[in-house]
């Protein structure tokens, strides 16, 4: 292990001590994020997110940072996208919800079940939002995602460069995109064989805890992506 392993390991241990052990952090955690929902999904995605792309380059090139990274850039974008996943996870929550009780004739039970305590119900009704928004909501997120990085990478990971050389989606940007990795491994394997679990689990949690989870997958998936490189 290097010495930025020790130091990662103990920064983690510290934040993770800090809510466990200092009065009210928990508290002040849950609170925050009930009454500031998209401000505290700026700031998870930005630190987890980003986290994950920074574990990932460890595992590669053995280093947690390299020249051109574009650590603030990432976490900028990383905290945005955030914001959108958020957004996504209640509009997928109620949309479903109010699919399965309307269209499919359930007449309030997915409503019930998914309110309530740990069940049978309230597992079909967070498998069906997970499939529902991974299906059609996560291949485009992960597209804008992956070109943002080309975008961050082109501009030479600083913030000056990514705000001075606006971002342009367009057919050369698109054909930048590895697709054999980004159709045939991150849509087509990841999307059902992680995602529609791991987002499963997540909305089987309490509601302040959802996006918390949602960005610490975000880990997961840069080791998973690290190991498939």
């Amino acid at each position: 292990m290097k010495k930025s392993d020790f130091t990662t390991i103990i920064v983690i241990a510290a934040v993770i001590c800090g809510f466990a052990f200092i009065p009210g952090a928990w508290d002040w955690f849950l609170t925050t994020t009930k009454n500031h929902g998209l401000l505290m999904s700026f700031f998870k995605f930005a630190i987890l997110g980003t986290f994950g792309e920074m574990l990932s380059l460890r595992i590669k090139e053995g280093v947690y940072l390299r020249k051109g990274f574009g650590l603030l850039p990432k976490m900028l974008v990383w905290g945005v996208l955030g914001v959108v996943i958020a957004s996504a996870m209640t509009i997928f929550k109620t949309g479903t919800v109010a699919l399965l009780d309307g269209g499919f004739h359930l007449n309030g039970k997915a409503a019930m079940w998914f309110t309530g305590g740990l069940s049978w119900g309230k597992f079909f009704v967070a498998l069906c939002v997970s499939v529902l928004m991974n299906t059609l909501f996560a291949p485009v997120f992960m597209t804008f995602h992956k070109i943002t990085d080309i975008h961050v990478a082109e501009t030479g990971g600083s913030l000056a460069g990514f705000f001075s050389n606006p971002l342009y989606i367009q057919k050369t940007m698109a054909e930048k995109i590895n697709w054999n990795i980004q159709y045939g491994f991150v849509f087509k394997k990841t999307i059902p064989l992680f995602w529609y679990p791991a987002h499963t689990i997540t909305f089987l949690l309490p509601g302040t805890l959802q996006v918390l989870f949602a960005a610490a997958l975000g880990i997961a998936l840069g080791v998973i992506l690290s190991i498939k490189k």
